[in-house]
């Protein structure tokens, strides 16, 4: 299985990833490229493990312009699976018709709790005592696609934003190689 992991930062969930399929932890599966919308430290890390990599720039050009590029990209790979690792753009329409259920997404939150940006920030103003990470199908609704698999973190009373989302980090590694090995077999 071809996978296309996009990112947009540090790209700690897509070195998971790539580590897991080098190591032959999720089989008969290979990276065939890591796309950022920027230039992002992620992208020295795909290349540091012999991963192709591509920068599409989104400023100046609508989404589906964008999207178009990426999708283009995928498909002069045959990519057969597209993983968002911290890729902080919402996809459109198109994209999502493109590879329709072959999208997948991690979210720091036990979705449907909590969806969007700063989801450990919001488990914390709510007071919840548990909370964790979603890998997902994505659809045309905001982290609203068909859950794959969920891991629990416990949300302690001294927790900040950073010390929460760190522990959760630790979760969605394990979370997403999980996942992407269920696809794959």
């Amino acid at each position: 299985m071809k996978i296309g992991i996009l990112i947009s930062g540090r790209g700690s969930n897509m070195v998971a990833l790539v580590d897991a399929i080098k190591s032959g932890e999720i089989p008969h599966s290979e990276v065939a490229v890591v796309i950022s919308d920027k230039a992002s430290a992620g992208l020295e890390k795909a290349k540091e493990r012999g991963v192709e990599t591509l920068v599409i720039q989104r400023s100046g050009r609508t989404r589906e312009e964008h999207d178009a590029e990426i999708a283009n990209a995928l498909r002069k790979r045959d990519v057969e699976l597209v993983c968002l690792a911290g890729y902080m753009r919402l996809l459109s329409k198109d994209f999502i018709h493109a590879f329709e259920n072959r999208i997948v997404n991690i979210h720091p939150s036990l979705l449907p709790a909590f969806p969007g940006l700063d989801a450990q920030r919001q488990a914390l103003e709510h007071g919840v005592k548990i909370t964790g990470c979603t890998v997902h199908y994505v659809n045309e609704h905001l982290d609203a696609g068909p859950i794959i698999l969920q891991k629990a973190v416990e949300v302690r009373d001294d927790d900040t934003v950073e010390i929460l989302s760190a522990r959760i980090l630790e979760q969605e590694h394990k979370a997403y190689v999980e996942a992407v090995r269920r696809i794959a077999s």
